[in-house]
């Protein structure tokens, strides 16, 4: 199969989606965060994304929404659609590693990689690595953090409480 190269237009439009932070972890752009899909330049001239939200239903969708065309009318462009699709489901195996890097930057422990923790199931801790001093000696200390898509853990080695990104 041939691989073709990305036009001017879409390399345009995908370094203007990166100037789009998460609205609830500001240091992700959604490129990072893995919701946009894809990108339908129409005959026309018109312009489409479609993104994925992280969970049904989340409440910083509709914040995205209004700050992708918010940026995208700074840089000049007219109205654009922004289409949300539930399917497939958004998964944290979308986050790339440049994001999972600014997560833990960031203090906020990355989801472990492959969404499928079987663990759960059995009402097994994961292992999850405090994101300032490294040890994996951690506790969950509830299953909601600071977001619904984050639990709270406390490291018992520093004694620091962290947000960890769930996987789903």
């Amino acid at each position: 199969m041939e691989q073709t190269s990305p036009s001017p237009a879409t390399i345009a439009i995908f370094s203007i989606l990166a100037e789009v932070p998460d609205p609830e972890i500001p240091v992700l752009n959604i490129l990072d965060l893995g919701i946009v899909r894809k990108v339908i330049i129409h005959p026309n001239g018109h312009f489409e994304i479609v993104i994925t939200p992280t969970y049904s239903g989340c409440p910083a969708m509709d914040a995205i929404t209004v700050n992708i065309r918010s940026v995208f009318q700074a840089h000049g462009f007219g109205e654009i659609t922004v289409t949300s699709v539930l399917e497939p489901a958004w998964t944290t195996d979308w986050i790339s590693e440049a994001g999972r890097q600014k997560l833990l930057e960031y203090g906020i422990a990355p989801p472990v990689k492959g969404s499928m923790d079987k663990k759960a199931l059995f009402f097994e801790e994961k292992s999850i690595p405090c994101p300032r001093c490294k040890s994996i000696h951690t506790e969950m200390i509830s299953q909601f953090g600071s977001t619904a898509c984050k639990a709270l853990y406390k490291c018992l080695d520093c004694l620091e409480p962290f947000d960890y990104f769930k996987c789903h």
